[in-house]
């Protein structure tokens, strides 16, 4: 049996200021989309805000619910909002951070498995790769040149279509 190695590629950031004027751009805007955060049991708020190819940001927060499956990420928000309101327009980038006040933040919060698959599945419609940012307010930042790197072995079945 052959042993396989599987290898990501993704550039690390020490700092904020080492993003160009665009990356920061959409840092910033997804620090906004945490304002709207939902957040009442965890007070882990999230926000993500997506740039589309329009140049137009869409923004996204996470919604709890007291019945705790019933509440949806932030980057699903911000998917949706995309695909229900601007179902044409390609996805580029997207930014993601979070914030608590019952602790720092030291290290990139990454996307759940269900947003990673939900990602994935926006990839695979556009035909086009999205570039993710994990923005840390008080630390690094991991920046990837789309959703394969994340989930590289995301469900994907073809014959679902037929």
């Amino acid at each position: 049996m052959p042993n396989n190695t599987l290898t990501i590629t993704f550039e690390e950031y020490s700092s904020f200021d080492e993003l160009n004027t665009t990356d920061q751009e959409l840092c910033n805007e997804a620090i906004k989309a945490m304002s709207t955060s939902h957040s009442p049991y965890s007070n882990f708020r999230v926000g993500t805000a997506l740039r589309l190819e329009s140049g137009k940001i869409v923004f996204g927060s996470n919604q709890e619910n007291v019945a705790y499956p019933s509440g949806l990420c932030a980057e699903r928000v911000a998917l949706f909002t995309v695909g229900s309101t601007y179902p044409n327009e390609r996805i580029i980038s997207m930014a993601i951070t979070a914030q608590t006040d019952k602790f720092q933040i030291t290290e990139p919060v990454t996307s759940c498995g269900a947003c990673l698959q939900v990602m994935a599945e926006y990839e695979k419609k556009q035909s086009y790769p999205i570039e993710v940012l994990f923005y840390c307010q008080n630390g690094s930042i991991i920046k990837t040149k789309g959703i394969k790197s994340l989930l590289p072995f995301a469900f994907a079945e073809s014959r679902l279509k037929k």
